[in-house]
C-alpha cells in the first residue's frame, strides 16, 4: 500500500515538475514565466520528496527530506520576488495584455520613479 502511495505522490510530483517546464515554454513574458515556474515547481518538488518519505519510512531520509521542503517553501517564494522586482527596474517588458501594474503604468510615473 505504502509502495502505491508513494508511486502516486511522485508522479504528481513529476507531474507539476513537467508543467512547470511547458509553463516557461509558453507563458508569454518573463513574469508569468516565473509564476507559472516558482509555484508549479516548488509543489511538483515537494510532492517528490513526500513520496520518497513515505517509501523509504526511514527518520533520516525522512528529516532531511523535511528540511528541504521547508527550505524550498521559504526561499522560492522570496527568489522569485526578488527577480521579478529586479527585472521591472530594469525594464524588462510587461505582456501587452498585462491589466494590472502595481509600479504604475504611465510614462510619467516612470519619470518619477527615476528620479
Amino acid at each position: 500500500m505504502m509502495e502505491v502511495l508513494s508511486g502516486v505522490l511522485l508522479l504528481l510530483g513529476t507531474l507539476f515538475i513537467l508543467l512547470s517546464a511547458i509553463g516557461i515554454l509558453k507563458m508569454p513574458d518573463l513574469y508569468t514565466r516565473m509564476s507559472a515556474t516558482t509555484k508549479a515547481s516548488t509543489l511538483g518538488i515537494g510532492l517528490v520528496l513526500v513520496g520518497t518519505i513515505v517509501y523509504w519510512q526511514d527518520f533520516g531520509i525522512a528529516s532531511r527530506a523535511l528540511a528541504i521542503i521547508v527550505f524550498l517553501f521559504l526561499t522560492a517564494p522570496v527568489a522569485a520576488h526578488i527577480i521579478g522586482r529586479a527585472a521591472y527596474f530594469g525594464d524588462v517588458p510587461l505582456w501587452e495584455k498585462t491589466k494590472i501594474n502595481e509600479f504604475g503604468n504611465t510614462d510619467e510615473d516612470r519619470a518619477n520613479r527615476d528620479v
